[in-house]
């Protein structure tokens, strides 16, 4: 569903991202972990069409992206934010945030549409009418997701979307994104920089350091620390680390 080869992105002078390839299978996961500065992001942006200066090749089923995409590559592709209360518009309802995209690409039905939605992230019908800062940051997150869902996209790209949620609501968040997943057929592509919460939802992920991708790993080898690169066995010592201090 998704191919990426030899991408690079330039900021100014500097190489951010430096000829990475990747494939996601229709209905599959890919995750993509490093630490802040690695790429992992701007790779996310330029899949995403937000960062049109770049090189390489993407395509999305088959079709070659151009720097600059149309509407309907956006209906088929939506990307969650880390930030649910930055990405959601702070003067807006929650009614307006889901009317938008349908809006925008001319899907009709709003009303049923909104309360679907909402139910599918298992949100009440009485959330619509709230502002952002009336709900939890759990709850806002839900509504990012519903509203990346509205123009029923085949991808979903997720940049780090449970790091601003405390680990109880992180779960629920990643069980609904699973769920969603099964019963939609999405694809997703997610960066993190925590280990666990991208081998929860991805069985390969993709590890990045400097820009380049050091390494591809099954989820499955990452927990059994079978490991190739030097940069994903330290990475993975510090996330082992952190989150069981008396296991190391």
């Amino acid at each position: 569903m998704i191919a990426v080869e030899n991408l690079r992105v330039r900021f100014g002078t500097q190489d951010v991202v430096k000829g990475v390839s990747f494939s996601v299978p229709r209905g599959g996961s890919f995750g993509m972990v490093g630490e802040s500065g690695s790429g992992k992001s701007t790779i996310l942006r330029a899949v995403s069409g937000l960062n049109a200066d770049w090189t390489g090749r993407m395509e999305i089923d088959g079709v070659a992206l151009m720097p600059k995409r149309g509407r309907a590559f956006f209906r088929r592709v939506q990307m969650v934010f880390q930030d649910p209360y930055g990405s959601l518009h702070p003067g807006q309802t929650i009614d307006r945030a889901l009317s938008e995209p349908l809006l925008v690409h001319g899907i009709g039905d709003i009303e049923t549409r909104i309360l679907r939605a909402l139910a599918e992230v298992a949100l009440p019908s009485t959330v619509r009418f709230r502002f952002p800062h009336q709900l939890s940051g759990g709850q806002r997150q839900r509504v990012a997701i519903a509203r990346a869902l509205m123009a029923e996209p085949e991808v979903l790209l997720l940049d780090e979307p449970t790091s601003a949620l405390d680990v109880s609501v992180q779960a629920e968040v990643l069980n609904l994104l699973s769920a969603l997943q099964k019963s939609r057929n999405l694809t997703y592509v997610m960066v993190s920089h925590n280990l666990a919460v991208v081998a929860h939802l991805c069985p390969m992920i993709g590890v990045m350091q400097g820009g380049n991708l050091v390494e591809t790993i099954s989820a499955e080898n990452l927990r059994a620390g079978r490991t190739q690169h030097a940069h994903t066995t330290e990475l993975r010592a510090l996330s082992v680390e952190l989150e069981d201090p008396e296991e190391v």
